[in-house]
């Protein structure tokens, strides 16, 4: 078993071309054709446990390869590998690997499920004090009659320090647009079979009960890097709200993720990151209270009104996600979360190697107890009281999903349950006061001087939201909680 780290990076092919044809990549590459074909059981069952299993061919060498995701998501990747040579196209399925022991009886029925063509240029790079392997991947995947064109570059660490694959890729970046990649080419092929999707949720966290704060830490932010990263890139052109809403939670998960670890992540650098997620997330809130207007606006002037400025906010977005300084955020924080100063601080030694399971119990407690507290008067309270519970609860909701994987007892995931749930329910009455709240001050930007702001404040509504709030405000607080 053998563990790589490497970082892959999204390109156009325009920036493939002028990133091949900069002075960063001295003398002629490496070409290597490449032809990989892929395996699984018809169920999928490999990807369903987070294996792939492929054959791969260069020239006249076959190679088979089973690698495991683990926690390497959104571009960085730390995962277990199997190699061994093959003769053919029939993969080896014993000892040697983990997939008998994981699939069982299914390995019989293990079958090829899509191919992946590439024409590889290769070069070797001193980055610093560092030995990295720069390629550049063009090719295809190809099932049964659906392909998919692939561009992308990955950097993988030789020899030296992780933080010199982002001082690399800093560079690559000056030369032409290059953002974390966050999907392996095994899942662009099972794409080709996938239901076609325009907006990704959140996938559970890749956490376990032997992990400490720091490692939990870094597989959280990793995942939420990924969701940012698969909305980001769905976004455009087709625009749909789905998608730059899930965009936005992304990027909330990851603030999230901030305060839940505050005891281990304190510093200028995370005051820093946590500063430009937050800018970012405002860059993409006008479009997304537009698109929540439009959905409860009619048919009318007002409605038109409503979509030209949504449309011009899109374009804001769009203008924004193409800025060097967006493309930047998502490295410095990959770049810190795998190798910054907060890994090294002596200060912060203790709780980083904490058990992660007494972390989230600390955490959940934490979150709960101000959500009890603040939220006790919701028949009374004003909109912004109201508005810093709804914050406090989606804390303690995302805390709730982040930790779940870990409190996998009978108990704790029947108790897991009913608590999300109650938390959900809180949530969604929140928000749609929130957006109450909200909406008058969009309109009359729209509307000035016009009657629409009046109209859109609607106090019977909010009186139904308000009680439906308290009610469920109530069962949270009775519901047992799930890490005790």
């Amino acid at each position: 078993m053998a563990s790589e780290i490497e970082l892959k990076l999204d390109v156009s092919r325009e920036a493939a071309l002028a990133i091949e044809g900069s002075p960063l990549l001295v003398g002629e590459p490496q070409v290597i054709d490449q032809r990989a074909i892929y395996f699984d059981t018809p169920e999928n069952g490999l990807r369903k446990a987070g294996l792939s299993l492929r054959i791969r061919r260069s020239g006249e060498q076959r190679v088979q390869t089973v690698k495991a995701a683990g926690g390497g998501t959104a571009g960085l990747f730390a995962r277990g590998e199997w190699e061994c040579p093959v003769d053919g196209d029939q993969p080896r399925l014993d000892e040697t690997n983990p997939i008998r022991a994981i699939v069982g009886d299914a390995v019989e029925r293990i079958e090829p499920r899509f191919e992946v063509r590439i024409e590889r240029h290769l070069w070797m790079v001193q980055e610093g004090a560092s030995t990295i392997e720069l390629v550049i991947d063009r090719g295809e995947t190809i099932a049964a009659d659906r392909n998919s064109p692939i561009t992308e570059i990955e950097l993988e660490l030789k020899e030296g320090a992780a933080a010199d694959l982002f001082a690399l890729a800093r560079r690559l970046d000056a030369r032409a647009p290059v953002r974390p990649g966050v999907l392996t080419k095994s899942e662009r092929g099972y794409r080709l079979s996938d239901e076609v999707r325009s907006s990704f949720k959140a996938e559970p966290a890749a956490l376990d009960d032997g992990m400490t704060s720091a490692e939990a830490f870094q597989r959280i932010v990793y995942g939420c890097v990924r969701h940012f990263r698969l909305n980001e890139a769905a976004l455009f052109p087709d625009r749909n709200p789905d998608t730059l809403h899930q965009a936005r939670v992304a990027l909330r998960r990851l603030r999230s993720a901030f305060s839940i670890f505050a005891s281990i992540v304190r510093g200028a650098e995370a005051e820093r990151l946590r500063g430009q997620l937050r800018g970012l997330a405002a860059d993409l809130g006008d479009a997304r209270n537009l698109d929540v207007l439009l959905d409860h606006t009619e048919a009318g002037s007002l409605r038109d009104r409503i979509f030209s400025a949504r449309e011009d906010a899109y374009d804001r977005v769009e203008a924004v996600l193409a800025t060097p300084s967006a493309r930047a955020t998502m490295l410095d924080l990959l770049e810190w979360t795998a190798a910054g100063e907060w890994l090294r601080n002596e200060a912060l030694e203790t709780d980083r190697c904490r058990p992660i399971r007494a972390h989230a119990e600390g955490a959940l407690n934490r979150f709960r107890k101000k959500v009890k507290k603040d939220g006790r008067d919701l028949l009374t309270a004003d909109d912004e009281t109201r508005h810093e519970v709804r914050k406090d609860a989606k804390k303690l909701r995302y805390a709730s999903e982040f930790f779940k994987p870990i409190f996998q007892r009978k108990r704790e995931k029947r108790r897991s349950k009913k608590f999300v749930a109650a938390l959900e329910e809180l949530q969604e009455q929140l928000g749609g006061l929130n957006d109450l709240a909200t909406a008058p001050e969009v309109l009359r930007l729209l509307d000035p001087g016009g009657h629409a702001a009046a109209i859109a404040s609607d106090p019977e509504r909010k009186a139904r939201l308000i009680e439906a709030a308290d009610e469920a405000y109530d069962d949270l607080i009775d519901a047992k909680c799930f890490w005790r």
